[in-house]
Order: C-alpha cells, then sequence, then structure tokens
C-alpha cells in the first residue's frame, strides 16, 4: 500500500514537471525528473530486497528452528 502511494506520488510529480518544462522549457525539470526517479529506484531496490529477504529468508529460518 505504502509503495503503491509512492508510486502514484512519483508518477503524478514526473507528469506535472514534464508539463511544466514543456511549458517553461526551463532546464532544471529534466534534472528534477531525473532525480525522483532515481530516487524511486532506489526506493523500489530497497522494498524488493527486504521482500525477497522476507520470502525466503524467514521461510529457510523457519525449516531450521
Amino acid at each position: 500500500m505504502l509503495i503503491r502511494l509512492a508510486l502514484l506520488l512519483a508518477i503524478l510529480f514526473i507528469a506535472s514537471a514534464a508539463v511544466l518544462y514543456l511549458l517553461t522549457r526551463d532546464p532544471r525539470y529534466p534534472r528534477l525528473i531525473w532525480q525522483v526517479v532515481r530516487f524511486m529506484a532506489y526506493v523500489l531496490l530497497v522494498f524488493g530486497v527486504l521482500y525477497l529477504l522476507e520470502s525466503y529468508g524467514l521461510v529457510a529460518w523457519k525449516v531450521f528452528v
């Protein structure tokens, strides 16, 4: 649920920054879009690793305990 909300906010932010760039041609907006995309990639990577640890790590832990 939290990841979906973060993705939705990121997509809305990227879309609004893209529209603002098309209207103003200010070079700050593509940099800002790239920063948001990079940050969301890191967030998804962290949540993916945590999900894998939860799925496989805890299952393996229950087998041995």
